[in-house]
Order: C-alpha cells, then sequence, then structure tokens
C-alpha cells in the first residue's frame, strides 16, 4: 500500500507541472499530426484528465485552495 501512495505522489508532482501540455498536447499530436496510438501516452492522458477535473472540482465546485490566505501568506502575524 505504501508503495502506490509513493507512486501517486510522484505522479502528482510530475503532472502539476505538465498535466495541461499532456491533456492539450496529445490529442494535438494524435488527431492533428496523425501520430501513431500509443497505450502508455493514452494512460497518462487519462490521468491528467483526472488530475485536471480534480483541481476544477476543488476551485470551482467546493471552492477550496489548497492553503488558506493566512498560512500561505509570506508575511504571517503571530
Amino acid at each position: 500500500m505504501k508503495v502506490l501512495k509513493e507512486i501517486y505522489g510522484v505522479g502528482i508532482l510530475f503532472f502539476y507541472y505538465m498535466k495541461y501540455i499532456v491533456l492539450i498536447g496529445w490529442p494535438i499530436l494524435l488527431f492533428g499530426l496523425e501520430y501513431k496510438p500509443n497505450f502508455i501516452m493514452d494512460i497518462l492522458w487519462v490521468y491528467c484528465f483526472a488530475l485536471a477535473t480534480k483541481d476544477f472540482i476543488m476551485r470551482v465546485v467546493l471552492k477550496k485552495k489548497y492553503c488558506n490566505i493566512d498560512s500561505c501568506s509570506p508575511s504571517s502575524k503571530k
């Protein structure tokens, strides 16, 4: 179970920056430039879609942020 949590954590860290590039770029390469279908890229695209959907739900539907305004500010008053 710990290995699955580590894989999930690494995936989130890596795809935090890459999710929109893969989400938009893979269909363009596949359908626009006629690349051959790739099973691994299809799985990665689904993973990026799930991460983008999670972000949308957190920000728009639930209106939550990853941190509170007070805890994220560099000059917190104590």
